[in-house]
């Protein structure tokens, strides 16, 4: 009895042993996928005042495998709009909803009348993640832009956040293969040669890689912290511009450097 049960442990202890193994395995062949923190209005255009009230998405996400993350209640998050800035970090509600993978994720959602005419930034300032496999925090300083009625007014100013894109071409009314530009900001100055991840935002999981490179693009700004993409597909696209300035946080009695991405999501429609 006491050798078949010990035969019976080893073959436990063997069976679980194999099952991490192949955890782990699929683990490292996993495919990559970049952090994006989110703004998704309902309408980046609005034409009609029937139609004034937009809806507002506030996801932290890898938008294109559709695996989300907990995103707590955000330090910052309001509109600018004909030189004035609104706070709307009272409106925000909570969400909790799966990802794709079946995990329950929080993210937070709200709605804003369309006032007047002109140009609208919406932009969030998240509070820092902790990034375990990176030992990093991550802050994404997220902006989008939703026109109104007709007057193109206002998507190229700089709101003055830490991190930040400022697009060179306007934000909104763009046809796939459309090429787009932006100049990247850390603390107010251009980020020369930095990295900038793109990603389509996959929310039906109608895409699929063919390899892990085709998940996340990359560009580099040059040397006026100026970069360039050509959106290949309708939908939304984000834009994250990955900084650094030096600045640590504490997690467990250790400093860990905070990586400020300064991001901007786009949207590209098909030409028919």
């Amino acid at each position: 009895m006491v050798t078949l049960t010990q035969g019976w442990i080893k073959q436990v202890v063997r069976s679980i042993l194999i099952s991490l193994s192949m955890v782990l395995l699929v683990g490292a062949f996993a495919p990559a996928s970049a952090h994006f923190q989110m703004i998704i209005p309902s309408d980046e255009i609005v034409t009609s005042a029937k139609k004034r009230k937009i809806g507002l998405e506030l996801v932290f996400t890898h938008p294109f495998l559709q695996i989300a993350l907990n995103l707590k209640r955000p330090e910052a998050f309001g509109v600018w709009t004909a030189g004035k800035t609104t706070d709307l970090l009272e409106t925000l509600e909570k969400n909790s909803s799966q990802d794709r993978v079946g995990e329950t994720i929080s993210s937070f959602h709200t709605q804003y009348n369309i006032k007047k005419p002109g140009d609208h930034i919406f932009f969030v300032q998240p509070q820092a993640y902790w990034e375990e496999s990176e030992s990093i925090f991550i802050v994404h300083y997220t902006k989008t832009v939703v026109n109104a009625f007709g007057v193109e007014e206002g998507w190229d100013h700089e709101l003055g956040l830490k991190a930040e894109i400022i697009p060179l071409t306007r934000p909104y009314g763009l046809w796939v293969g459309n090429i787009f530009q932006g100049i990247v900001k850390l603390n107010g100055k251009t980020a020369p040669f930095a990295t900038v991840e793109v990603e389509f935002y996959n929310k039906k999981g109608e895409v699929s890689a063919p390899s892990d490179p085709f998940i996340t693009q990359v560009v580099k700004t040059d040397a006026n912290g100026i970069f360039t993409y050509a959106m290949p597909r309708a939908g939304w696209w984000g834009f994250a511009a990955l900084l650094d300035d030096g600045e640590t946080m504490q997690h467990k009695g250790k400093s860990y450097p905070v990586e400020s991405g300064a991001v901007l999501w786009v949207k590209t429609k098909v030409m028919q």
